[in-house]
């Protein structure tokens, strides 16, 4: 990746970066680029999927929306998420990794502290609520430009691991946000900012909360991270114009590729915007569920981080397997794992009403069908971003990274969406089929013995 005619020249750029030259590699440099970029790309997420973790409560706390506007808000971070990862995609090698990152980071205080004010007053209006919820997805959109940004420091041999590790630990942001909310509003101290407000319980006796806790608590870390991406990180001048990045469109392995990680990421960011939503409305106490004698509704508070957190532990855990064995056999293992267990699933998702016994036997049919979901498209998603660096050269590579990730970024908006119009068990049934589909297309080209693409 010489650059020696490249313009960007001194200070944050680097010169004559190739990582594939073990002599000439500046690895601590690589690592460190690493664990910063992660530390920020985990708030992008926590940013991102905060509205999931405020949105079941909002009537709870005083607002008053329908079951719809409900979906529709949790599905528009996703909506935005796509939308600025075609955006994010194309500026790794135009601001560089140190601008990006920096100045991303500093962005996420905006949604992030509108949702810190927006949750005090139950008169906030729809539409600044979309907005926020818009806002929010910019967090979604940065990872179409941190990991092709990321993947410019590391070599293909160590891509797998340095990438699955980066996206599986940024993934992690999702189950934070997610498990440490209900804490978090409870903690009266923390609130330095605004009144508190009253969160009705199923005793009928209101409890004193502080949900603005949730939001303005990632506050100093951003600033934390923004400042460190902006003094400690440097920046690979890869050579590469808009028009350059777009020649991936005529390659076919892009558009494999697209449908492959619409079913890993697409399925595990969908599910994990609206976990919590559709589990109320199956099994919790806003559903007909609650209405069955003797049955205790589930509180999803309890259950919706556990999703998130089993997908992108997988991530994690399995990026050293890709880079050992392959990703395509990985993403084979993932489709096959996904169809089996989007079946096992569907099987919960129109609860018997007729007795408390069957309704909780329903509902653990339920978690741990969603559970081996979050588990298989996690696996998924490490072994594509293996394959991805493995398919295409450097810097073709960056632009699929980042076109894949955009697409399936939509994953919540279509999810929310589908919810909203279709039974459940139909769009799960769609969902299985789409799994099929990858699993044939995995196999035929890239995991088959003798395939046009091994990976």
């Amino acid at each position: 990746m010489s650059s020696t005619t490249d313009p960007r020249s001194g200070g944050e750029w680097l010169q004559n970066w190739n990582p594939e030259d073990e002599a000439s590699w500046d690895k601590p440099l690589a690592w460190r680029t690493l664990w910063i970029t992660t530390f920020a790309l985990t708030l992008c997420f926590v940013a991102w999927f905060l509205p999931s973790a405020l949105i079941p409560k909002l009537n709870s706390i005083g607002f008053a929306f329908s079951k719809s506007q409900l979906y529709w808000l949790a599905a528009m971070p996703g909506l935005s998420a796509g939308i600025t990862r075609l955006m994010w995609m194309i500026l790794p090698p135009i601001l560089g990794t140190r601008r990006m990152v920096a100045l991303t980071t500093a962005l996420l205080a905006v949604p992030v502290l509108g949702w810190g004010f927006a949750v005090q007053n139950a008169n906030t209006s729809y539409p600044v609520l979309l907005l926020l919820a818009f806002l929010a997805g910019i967090g979604g959109g940065a990872f179409s430009g941190f990991m092709p940004s990321t993947s410019y420091f590391f070599p293909k041999r160590m891509a797998g691991t340095a990438l699955g590790l980066q996206a599986g630990i940024g993934n992690f942001g999702v189950s934070l946000v997610q498990l440490l909310t209900p804490a978090l509003v409870g903690m009266g101290a923390l609130a330095v900012v605004g009144e508190s407000q009253q969160l009705k319980t199923k005793t009928g006796v209101p409890t004193e909360v502080w949900y603005q806790n949730a939001a303005f608590t990632w506050i100093p870390f951003i600033i934390v991270g923004a400042v460190a991406a902006w003094f400690l990180l440097k920046s690979v001048p890869i050579k590469a114009n808009i028009k350059q990045q777009f020649d991936i469109f005529s390659n076919q392995d892009t558009w494999w590729m697209t449908l492959l990680y619409i079913m890993t990421f697409g399925t595990f960011a969908g599910l994990s915007a609206q976990f919590g939503l559709l589990m109320n409305q199956l099994y919790g106490a806003t559903g007909s569920a609650a209405e069955v004698a003797g049955y205790v509704p589930v509180d999803a508070v309890k259950y919706v981080f556990l999703g998130p957190l089993v997908g992108a532990g997988a991530r994690v855990l399995f990026s050293p397997l890709t880079d050992k064995m392959g990703g395509a056999i990985w993403t084979l293992v993932s489709g096959i794992g996904l169809i089996a267990s989007i079946a096992w699933t569907m099987t919960a998702l129109n609860p018997d009403h007729t007795s408390a016994a069957t309704m909780q036997a329903d509902f653990k049919t339920f978690l741990w069908g969603m559970l081996a979901i979050f588990l298989f498209s996690g696996i998924g998603n490490a072994s594509t971003f293996k394959q991805m660096p493995m398919i295409f050269e450097p810097r073709q590579a960056g632009g699929v990274i980042g076109w894949t990730a955009a697409i399936a970024a939509f994953g919540p908006f279509l999810f929310g969406i589908a919810l909203t119009i279709m039974p459940a068990s139909t769009f799960y049934g769609i969902g299985l089929a789409f799994a099929v589909l990858c699993v044939v297309i995995t196999w035929m080209r890239y995991a088959r013995p003798g395939a046009p693409k091994p990976s």
